[in-house]
């Protein structure tokens, strides 16, 4: 059910990247947005990278410069080839324009795929205090932006406060908990030698989605107590959770707590 709510979730979320609704403009009378956002349309059908498609959102921002989403939508293409001068350049426009609708965005990106830590928490906390709402997930899904934040704490050494903005997300009624979230509590826990409070947190992930990066790292709680048994048991969990194909996952970078087969073998062969 978890994971069918999360699906739901997900496509709601790529849905809120389509193409604005253009008659939306002309209904509040903003004709120039209107008018760039139909040259906008011109691009579908086509391939991010084709002449067509980027011509399209050419005409649009020649027809107002200040329209954000034509922007956002020309620095994928820069993104997804590894021009990122150019993709921050697309997006710090987007940002100029639309901060409230696009600073989630850059935020994300840059927590995912540059590792600017500092540079993610400032976007996601100047969203936060433009907003009155829930400033929402990441563009994948996978995180809570407020979550993506601590991790983003937890890179730059500052592990106490990562666990503290973890916990009050958890201990918020109205938070929809990520498929990683216990995982990467777990794991702060675990690097704070809070060892009690690191299983508690493996066992919540273990019911919400076991992973084989949660077996793992349960077995490294167990080594740091001396508990040898578990720690060779939860091992080989990790090694057939694996190989069963059920670990972290993102098709364009390495997350943040992932593991690897030969990490959980290395493991293994030392304990021989």
């Amino acid at each position: 059910m978890r994971l069918l709510i999360f699906l739901i979730f997900l496509g709601v979320n790529t849905f809120a990247l389509a193409q604005p609704n253009c008659e939306a403009y002309k209904y509040f009378g903003d004709e120039l947005k209107y008018k760039a956002c139909k040259a906008a349309e011109k691009r579908a059908g086509y391939y991010q990278f084709s002449r067509k498609y980027q011509e399209a959102l050419d005409e649009a921002i020649a027809i107002d410069s200040t329209f954000a989403f034509a922007y956002r939508a020309k620095s994928t293409a820069y993104l997804k080839s590894g021009d990122f001068l150019q993709w921050k350049y697309l997006m710090d426009q987007a940002v100029k324009f639309e901060p409230s609708a696009q600073l989630d965005y850059r935020g994300w990106c840059r927590y995912q795929f540059f590792r600017d830590y500092q540079g993610a928490i400032g976007d996601i906390e100047l969203l936060d205090s433009l907003v009155d709402y829930d400033i929402g997930h990441s563009v994948n899904g996978d995180y809570h932006l407020h979550l993506a934040r601590a991790l983003c704490y937890k890179a730059l050494g500052e592990r106490e406060l990562a666990i503290g903005i973890i916990e009050g997300l958890l201990q918020d009624s109205t938070y929809f908990i990520g498929i990683y979230d216990f995982l990467h509590l777990g794991v702060l826990y675990l690097e704070t030698k809070q060892y009690e409070k690191a299983l508690l947190a493996f066992d919540r992930q273990e019911k919400e989605n076991d992973l084989a990066e949660n077996r793992y790292y349960r077995a490294l709680v167990h080594n740091a107590m001396g508990e040898i048994e578990a720690y060779q048991s939860q091992l080989l969990l990790a090694k057939n959770m694996y190989l069963g194909g059920r670990k972290m996952f993102d098709p364009y970078v390495e997350q943040m707590d992932k593991i690897y087969l030969s990490t959980i073998e290395k493991a293994l062969i030392a304990e021989r």
